[in-house]
């Protein structure tokens, strides 16, 4: 029924494939790469952008809940319940949606809450793992919790069949294939050395005591029951494996769907680039929808074209002759020796700003050669603060 509403809404041609088809095409879009290269904007530019021209229902699930971000898509704050931008931002952008946008949150915390809620055996576990003090701290350091409930999220709301379109923003991490193999982790979890040990006192008289005074002694180096409480916990969680164990396979199959696809966001700066091509390069080789490579804050390919270089070397000799300084100095209201202290400098830069250009380009390349398109998404001369911002970066994306 979502492929059927949004194949009725009228998309730009395009005689290639790149971010318009892929948005019309797809019911998910994952948006990952590493830290800080802008996953955050791009996916909310994205979403804002699906809503301008293809229509139907679009959600944004981001792990960012910076005001500035709010902000842009009209709202004062939004948390974990998905949260509808208003149409009053879109008319102070200038543009009339064919469709909604709608915003939320990944919320670690109320993540698990609601796992915990869905998957035990009874209320009394229910409330038991819940009220446990060693739940929050425990949870928010599990199996890489933050790219598991990323994951279980993307799975829920697809499960309502609310939304023609979710773009998910994907928690940073340090390993980029962490998103990926969380509800693996979470399987092999369930099977652990691990959990067979925290458990197994707790499930055997014998052991029970025959590990009393280790446990003693734990005591007194650790806190009170320290051990026991740690245990008492995993044994409610164990009481969950099948409920998890079974989620975490529907995740796994969800991520190899094809509506579901994969986008890359990545600088051109080596350590970005170098993870995105090896995100990549794993999705293609666990068969999973590589979509495409967006590629942030990339300097102009012009800085590399030679006659550009002439013309630096041209201002580097004509700051040190008076006319250039003297004619500029007075048309800004400057002086002229610091004028020509300005264009000197910036053209004895130039060759270090060509090579870095130089150095993006051969990096573009490799990306190039990975993804069905790559697509590029500028520097702004101003920072995201609004939802105009945000579809004037769309609208790069788009084109």
């Amino acid at each position: 029924m979502a492929a059927a509403k949004r194949a009725a809404a009228p998309v730009a041609v395009s005689t290639s494939p790149g971010i318009a088809d892929l948005l019309a095409a797809k019911e998910m879009v994952i948006v990952c790469g590493s830290g800080g290269v802008g996953k955050t904007t791009i996916a909310a530019s994205l979403a804002a952008e699906a809503v301008v021209h293809v229509g139907g229902r679009v959600l944004v699930l981001t792990v960012d809940p910076a005001r500035r971000l709010a902000n842009a898509l009209g709202l004062q704050s939004f948390g974990n319940a998905e949260t509808r931008i208003p149409l009053d931002a879109f008319r102070s952008a200038g543009v009339r949606p064919r469709g909604e946008l709608w915003a939320a949150m990944l919320d670690t915390k109320a993540g698990w809450d609601e796992l915990i809620v869905r998957h035990a055996p009874d209320a009394e576990t229910r409330d038991t793992v819940l009220a446990n003090p060693l739940y929050q701290n425990i949870t928010g350091r599990f199996v890489q919790s933050h790219d598991y409930i990323a994951m279980e999220r993307l799975h829920e709301i697809h499960a309502t069949g609310l939304y023609d379109l979710v773009i998910i923003d994907t928690p940073p991490s340090r390993n980029a294939l962490d998103i990926l193999d969380a509800p693996g982790r979470m399987m092999e979890f369930f099977g652990s050395r691990l959990l067979r040990w925290l458990t197994v006192p707790y499930r055997s008289r014998f052991f029970t005591a025959a590990s009393k005074p280790f446990y003693q002694v734990a005591d007194r180096v650790l806190g009170s029951r320290f051990l026991q409480d740690i245990a008492e916990f995993f044994v409610l969680f164990q009481t969950m494996e099948h409920g998890f164990v079974e989620r975490a396979r529907e995740v796994e199959r969800l991520l190899s769907d094809p509506r579901t696809s994969f986008l890359v966001v990545s600088t051109l700066e080596a350590a970005p680039a170098h993870e995105a091509a090896f995100l990549a390069t794993a999705l293609r080789d666990r068969q999973l929808p590589l979509g495409g490579i967006v590629i942030n804050r990339s300097m102009p390919a012009v800085l590399r074209e030679p006659a550009v270089a002439k013309a630096a070397a041209k201002l580097h000799k004509a700051a040190q002759s008076g006319p250039l300084t003297d004619q500029l100095g007075e048309l800004i209201s400057a002086d002229p020796a610091m004028v020509r202290g300005v264009l000197t400098e910036v053209a004895d830069r130039f060759h270090d700003i060509a090579m870095v250009a130089a150095r993006e380009a051969e990096r573009r390349s490799e990306l190039e050669r990975l993804a069905p398109f790559t697509v590029t998404a500028p520097s702004l001369e101003h920072d995201i603060h609004d939802l105009r911002a945000l579809l004037e970066l769309g609208d790069h994306l788009w084109s």
